[in-house]
């Protein structure tokens, strides 16, 4: 056995010698080469039966403890990799079956025999050298240590958001009183029922707030499943790697619209998630997109008013009086039960109407009560978005976000295949009439001052190549008479030689553009020269925010940075502060410049820069690889420029947040989010030396740039068993005021069960993508994680109140209304996220409250 233990630990540290030979030769920690030559000489001592193996193992966990201390702290996820490993030998050696083999000795270390014979005693075993008490004291101590630092919450930032606003004793009642802070109205004029969600982030001010209160902290526990359905729509083997379901349901009248990863539209009757109609309008697949996914339709609620005369849930009667009282106004939309593809109907007249845009390049416009195409409408219901496109590959070019609608216009936007090819169709956003599908204004970000629209039958009139686009989700003030459009980068991302003045203006901002003429009003800029794909990736949202120098219209965007910025929505100017400091100059390939400064703002969850000390693994040597490779890769902070070498990205351009975003109470001007914290790497490719290597395969691995003189290559800073290479937390939850910039928590968010061969819960906060709602019961909602679970949240502190599993990833917003018994139901998707690589399914699950706690 003595044999065997020592054969073992002699192959874990020949590649802590050789790797750590050559990571000192980097520059870096000392620490693995000193370990694999002492685990070396332990083995061959152990071989040979030696006692000293024991003293000189000893002093060497003596010695990891208190590196692994100066390293880390007195974090348990950072200290039990370090101190693991070779505690795990220590106790091998402690076995009797190893112990007992020292010196040939046979009979138990501990123990010692007499035998008398004519007043003879003679002893037949030697007790066990200190070597050994040494070795078992030194691992009793590393172990009591590691174990010590659970209790120890090393990373959380424990807190409390001031939600006094609300706490009006009455947690149950009907709030009246918001309106300016709920969202502007529908298109008929009429504000959003309290009981419907009728825009993705509820309304088209993006806050993703609720005004119901039955579902409150006292009584989220009692959660329970009300219905689920399977849509019939799941990720085929002919798909794209990043088929996602993303979408976040409307509900307006008696029926859920969603859509899902294909491009269907489905109503559901929102009591019981029963099929009333589908449109499917049979979108091509095509493994040139990077993506195949929709976050949202859109809702039209028409001028007539016939459609969306508000009526009271019917359930006025009840004696359950907490439910009689949130028993708010709801649209007087009836979905009746249709059979069949409504994409193969007939057209009809609409008035109200919901939009969906779709893969191939197309927005539909479809009968709410049917599911018809809207005949009046574009070419029979359908507009094709390629239009004046200078560039048309199939699959560069889609809408994935729902438009926004305002009055009678529906503004488009759409993404453009990153770093897919040089001359790539253009990110133009474009305004129609809601009612014909007519053109009204075109604003193309490489072109900014002509705004006329372009005559979409004359092919001579083209939109520029490539310019930035905003593929996520836009919101309007129809007050202020102003769209905000989160803006991207022009592809290729990290190659900034090819965009002109306006471009470099306009990418990676968010942009206020009038309603009516789509003529820029202000642009703020959250990276200048982005070469890292830095895109704003999250809707605005837009509230009325009392600060220190009075309530101020206000605009909040979170960035891929994890800076979160406070903008006065009418002017641009910020609210929280805006600073500039220096950027990273180094790595620039020929040709290429980077920025000196870089804007951040007061509100900030971006991570400190990361050091070698912050490397990660489950054991020495994949925290040894990790950290070679850190010391391989240019680094100098945030901002490094990607290099022909390989840049390390940090925050990665996954994003501290993505499309998800962020959730606002209006009332009390607080947030809701969800920071996330993943390395990425970035690679210039020469493309003489690209050679037959496989591209464009979606958004990570190697894309072509066709041309460009540089092919890319990103992708997650990951171990080689495929986990992280920073230490974790990589996902948390946070909550923070929005006036003043202060950040009131942020704790870790999530469990390992689903990534781990094995499904232990532990908790080191895992990264997720995704976005959540508060509701003014003080509840915020969020699935997101990396994980199959869906939570509740203590809006006020973070504490989770409700934990459930789901049959499949949760990486959709959730939304919440009344259905027509006045019950208020918790909505969420859960199909899974292609790249991300949680479970796929095609589930639409409904919660309420359990009999309980009525």
């Amino acid at each position: 056995m003595e044999k065997l233990v020592a054969i073992i630990m002699a192959i874990f540290a020949a590649p802590l010698l050789i790797g750590g030979a050559y990571l000192l030769s980097l520059g870096g920690s000392p620490y693995y080469l000193f370990a694999g030559v002492i685990m070396l000489t332990t083995a061959f001592l152990l071989f040979k039966k030696h006692w000293s193996a024991y003293g000189l193992y000893a002093l060497f966990i003596v010695v990891t403890i208190v590196w692994a201390l100066w390293e880390s702290g007195f974090y348990w996820w950072a200290l039990a990799p370090r101190v693991g490993f070779p505690l795990i030998f220590g106790l091998l050696m402690l076995l009797p079956w190893v112990s007992n083999k020292m010196r040939g000795h046979k009979t138990p270390v501990s123990t010692s025999t007499t035998s008398t014979s004519t007043n003879t005693t003679t002893e037949t075993n030697k007790k066990s050298p200190l070597y050994y008490w040494g070795l078992l004291a030194s691992v009793g101590v590393g172990a009591l240590l590691s174990f010590g630092s659970l209790a120890n919450n090393a990373t959380d930032k424990l807190g409390e958001l001031d939600l006094s606003a609300a706490d009006d004793g009455e947690q149950n009642a009907t709030s009246t009183d918001t309106a300016a802070n709920l969202g502007d109205p529908l298109s008929n004029g009429q504000k959003t029922p309290d009981g419907e969600w009728s825009a993705y982030g509820r309304t088209d001010y993006g806050q993703r707030y609720s005004p119901l209160t039955q579902i409150n902290t006292d009584n989220v526990k009692d959660l329970e499943l009300a219905w689920q359905i399977q849509t019939g729509d799941v990720k085929g083997p002919d798909d794209v790697g990043e088929t996602t379901y993303q979408a976040t349901p409307l509900k307006i009248g008696n029926a859920l619209y969603l859509c899902t990863p294909h491009n269907w539209v489905m109503a559901l009757d929102a009591d019981s998630g029963e099929s009333l109609w589908t449109f499917d309008p049979k979108v091509e697949k095509n493994l040139q997109r990077q993506h195949q996914t929709c976050r949202g339709v859109s809702y039209y609620a028409g001028q007539s008013g016939s459609d969306t005369t508000p009526v009271l849930a019917n359930d006025e009667t009840s004696n359950n009086s907490a439910i009689t009282n949130e028993a708010a106004a709801t649209s007087n939309v009836m979905v009746e039960k249709i059979t069949g593809n409504t994409f193969e109907n007939a057209s009809k007249q609409c008035d109200a109407k919901i939009f969906i845009p779709t893969s191939d390049a197309k927005l539909y416009a479809l009968d709410p009560n049917t599911g018809q195409r809207c005949q009046d409408f574009g070419d029979d219901g359908a507009l094709d978005l390629m239009h004046n496109m200078p560039f048309n590959q199939a699959g560069y070019y889609y809408s994935t976000s729902p438009p926004v609608i305002a009055g009678d216009t529906i503004i488009v936007a759409g993404a453009v295949n990153d770093n897919y090819d040089v001359n790539s169709p253009s990110g133009v956003i474009r305004a129609y009439n809601v009612n014909t599908g007519e053109l009204l204004w075109n604003w193309d970000s490489g072109d900014p001052e002509n705004t006329a629209p372009f005559d979409v039958n004359d092919p001579t009139q083209t939109y520029k190549t490539s310019s930035p686009n905003s593929w996520s989700i836009a919101t309007a003030d129809e007050e202020l008479g102003l769209a905000y459009f989160p803006m991207g980068n022009r592809t290729p991302d990290q190659l900034g030689s090819y965009r002109n003045a306006a471009e470099e203006k306009y990418a990676t901002s968010v942009v206020a553009l009038d309603l009516k003429t789509g003529e820029v009003r202000w642009v703020q800029q959250f990276v200048h020269h982005d070469l890292w794909d830095m895109d704003t990736p999250a809707q605005p949202t837009l509230l009325d925010l009392d600060t220190a120098d009075g309530v101020q219209p206000a605009l909040v965007v979170p960035t891929k940075q994890g800076d979160v910025y406070v903008l006065n929505r009418a002017t641009g100017e910020p609210i929280v502060p805006i600073k500039e400091r220096d950027a990273p100059q180094g790595y620039l390939v020929a040709g290429e410049h980077a920025a000196p400064t870089q804007p951040y703002s007061g509100l900030s969850f971006e991570p400190e820069p990361l050091t070698e000390k912050d490397m990660w693994g489950a054991s020495l040597i994949d925290q040894m690889m990790c950290r070679i490779e850190f010391n391989q890769l240019n680094y100098d902070g945030r901002y490094t420029p990607p290099s022909t070498n390989g840049s390390l990205i940090y925050p990665g351009n996954f994003g501290t947040f993505n499309w998800g975003g962020i959730a606002v109470d209006p009332e009390n001007g607080v947030m809701f989010g969800m920071p996330t914290y993943l390395a990425f790497t970035s690679k210039l490719i020469p493309r003489d030396t690209l050679g037959d290597a496989e591209t464009n395969k979606g958004e990570q691995g190697v894309n072509g740039n066709e041309g460009a003189d540089y092919a890319v290559e990103l992708g997650p800073f990951l171990s080689p068993l495929g986990v992280p290479c920073q230490q974790p937390p990589w996902g948390t939850i946070a909550g923070a005021n929005l006036a003043t910039g202060d950040i009131a928590y942020q704790r870790k968010n999530g469990t390992v069960q689903d990534l781990s061969p094995i499904p232990i819960k532990l908790e080191l906060g895992v990264p997720g993508i995704g976005g959540p709602i508060i509701t003014k019961g003080g509840v915020a909602f969020l699935s997101a994680a990396t994980e199959n679970n869906f939570r509740a949240y203590d809006l006020k502190n973070g504490d989770v109140l409700w934990n459930v599993r789901i049959p499949a990833g949760g990486q959709a917003t959730p939304m919440t209304y009344l259905n027509s018994k006045g019950e208020q139901m918790v909505l969420l998707v859960a199909g899974g996220h292609g790249s991300v690589g949680t479970t796929i399914g095609d589930y639409v699950l409904a919660y309420k409250l359990g009999d309980k706690s009525k």
